[in-house]
């Protein structure tokens, strides 16, 4: 039978990664902000956030004020192979605020994701290897299950 397309895990777990590269920087910014303050420490973490990761793979972190993106600028090389990235640009931003909830964290709480959709989630992602992906994806897509039963 060759020629048949067989679709186990691995089949799957390949064709979910191939349809989030499709939504490579939004997927990878949320990575780098999962993964941000154990690769920064927690005071660079005060005074520096990642904003963006744009499709070159370059990270855009948004820094407390100009003195916070120079300093980190000359670190650059260093941070970008911390974080896993090609290159890392730092500019004056807004920053979250002390105890401010992540905003995506806040918008996924705001339609609470039931038992069903949790469920389905995860079956969604079960094919990704990658652990922390795994968990991203099927949180994100539990969140728009719910969101989706609550605007019919």
């Amino acid at each position: 039978m060759s020629g048949t397309r067989r679709w186990g895990p691995e089949r799957i777990g390949s064709e979910v990664d191939a349809a989030l590269s499709a939504h490579g920087p939004v997927v990878e910014t949320a990575r780098m902000i999962a993964a941000w303050r154990d690769a920064v420490g927690e005071g660079i973490a005060r005074n520096a956030w990642p904003a963006r990761v744009s499709r070159d793979g370059t990270l855009h972190v948004h820094t407390a004020d100009s003195v916070w993106a120079f300093e980190l600028g000359q670190r650059a090389p260093e941070i970008a192979a911390r974080v896993g990235v090609p290159a890392v640009r730092f500019a004056p931003g807004p920053l979250p605020e002390a105890g401010e909830e992540d905003p995506d964290e806040a918008a996924a709480r705001a339609v609470e994701a039931g038992p069903w959709e949790r469920a389905a989630g995860a079956e969604i992602a079960s094919g990704i290897e990658d652990e922390e992906l795994r968990e991203l994806v099927a949180r994100a897509a539990a969140a728009s299950l719910a969101r989706a039963a609550a605007d019919r």
